[in-house]
């Protein structure tokens, strides 16, 4: 009986140990194989960024090098500084270096692409380079060759002790102390070297992109936490601010912030209320419910959202965009000036579309940009004027005078023109003063699947 089952087994277990060893070694080649394919991405991605960097300090040279009248020349100097430094910081991108203190390199190289793509774009024949901008050039070009050195330094180990990248990801990964690892020591003086470059006048333009919100700038004393109860048991309509709980965010930072929490009594519904610590202004608004089928129109929503703005002492809005998302319709309303819309001061507005119900106010825009509002002015241009700068075949639907935020971070009064050309929906706003293409933005809209199409 016992040959017989011995006979039986045998093979079966022989078969399964086989099947096993064969799929472990399977298993085995294959995590190989995808080991030896991310190692060679990071090293193609160091390497890249290597040549980039080398190639930047070369473009950055040719572009000093051409005679200041050479504006053509100077152009593509520029755009090719930008192009090389964008694709640089792709590569910074793709290495493993989340972990890492990388981020001045980071900040320095989106500096120069900001820098190089702005200053690229403009009519050089009527704003030639300045004095500042040329000798931020200078400055640049031996920075970049400094970087070029100590990246090719790094390299070089790289390639004569053959190092890999995946003994990084591994170093940045584990939680031990120190981390001993030739190319992340590489990186950290790097980053030291090019913390410690001098700091440049990039002009207001390229400063106020990195020139975060402080509630610092916002008008107001520091509020108190009663004070805060009261403001959300006003704004939501509660009796009582008992049941309030206030939270205090970034305390003892410019970045302090309240955050109200109030649970309603039908069940798993409740109220979050976010507010400045300066002022106390609300900056944030959320209504948590499950949302039904959908029963309400967009024109109806659109009347609901306004009413709640006027309501809660935002009037004089005007709703200038939308676009629906899971049976919720979503607002963006902006202030106005007489005539002019003031596109920084916006506030969104999420509108529960089973009954109509505003369900979410988003307004730190509104609340920042109004304590700061500028003078808008008046256009140069007539509408006439303006019109002659549109392509000819544009199908204009609509005109009105607005305010916005370019490319260059600055403010400026435009004509946007609501229209369509080659079977999509855009808007175009046109530069009041001068008749330049600001902003040219296409008028997409979302289906409830939350695809997005064009109008």
């Amino acid at each position: 009986m016992y040959k017989r089952l011995s006979a039986i087994l045998f093979p079966v277990t022989a078969v399964l140990l086989i099947g096993a060893l064969v799929w472990g070694y399977q298993e085995n080649q294959e995590k190989n194989s995808i080991l030896i394919k991310a190692e060679n991405q990071y090293q193609r991605a160091f390497h890249d960024l290597s040549y980039h960097v080398d190639k930047l300090h070369t473009e950055l040279g040719n572009t000093l090098a051409v005679n200041s009248a050479s504006t053509g020349a100077q152009r593509k100097g520029l755009v090719n500084v930008w192009r090389i430094t964008s694709e640089a910081q792709n590569e910074i991108n793709q290495l493993p270096l989340t972990l890492l203190p990388f981020n001045k390199t980071e900040e320095f190289l989106s500096r120069i692409a900001k820098f190089s793509y702005q200053t690229a774009i403009r009519d050089l024949t009527k704003q030639p380079l300045t004095e500042n901008e040329l000798k931020n050039l200078k400055e640049l070009y031996k920075s970049s060759a400094q970087i070029a050195q100590d990246l090719q330094g790094v390299q070089n180990k790289v390639i004569a002790n053959r190092l890999r990248w995946m003994d990084v990801e591994t170093a940045l990964a584990s939680e031990k102390e120190p981390r001993d690892n030739t190319i992340i020591d590489g990186f950290k003086t790097v980053d030291k070297k090019v913390g410690e470059y001098p700091e440049l006048d990039w002009g207001p333009s390229i400063s106020s992109m990195y020139n975060k919100r402080s509630v610092k700038k916002l008008g107001g004393s520091p509020i108190t936490v009663e004070e805060i109860k009261r403001k959300t048991a006003a704004f939501t309509g509660v009796q009582s601010a008992e049941n309030i709980q206030v939270v205090e965010n970034g305390k003892g930072t410019e970045w302090a912030s309240y955050t109200a929490n109030l649970k309603n009594k039908k069940g798993d519904e409740s109220w979050s209320l976010d507010f400045t610590r300066n002022g106390g202004h609300l900056i944030s608004y959320v209504y948590h419910r499950p949302i039904g089928p959908k029963a309400v129109d967009v024109s109806t929503a659109k009347q609901r959202a306004k009413d709640f703005l006027e309501n809660k002492g935002y009037p004089g809005l005007a709703a200038v965009s939308y676009d629906e998302f899971d049976n919720e319709g979503n607002f963006t309303f902006v202030s106005k000036q007489g005539d002019v819309l003031i596109y920084p001061e916006k506030i969104t507005i999420r509108v529960a579309l089973d009954n109509g119900q505003v369900t979410g106010m988003q307004a730190s825009d509104y609340v920042y940009e109004r304590e700061n509002r500028e003078n808008v002015g008046k256009p140069k241009l007539t509408l006439q004027q303006a019109r002659k700068f549109l392509n000819p075949e544009y199908k204009e639907k609509y005109h009105r005078l607005a305010l916005i935020e370019n490319e260059q971070s600055e403010k400026v009064l435009t004509y946007e023109f609501g229209g369509s050309i080659n079977g999509s929906q855009y808007k175009i706003f046109i530069n009041a003063e001068n008749g330049n293409e600001e902003i040219i933005e296409e008028i997409r809209t979302r289906n409830n699947q939350g695809e997005t199409k064009s109008s």
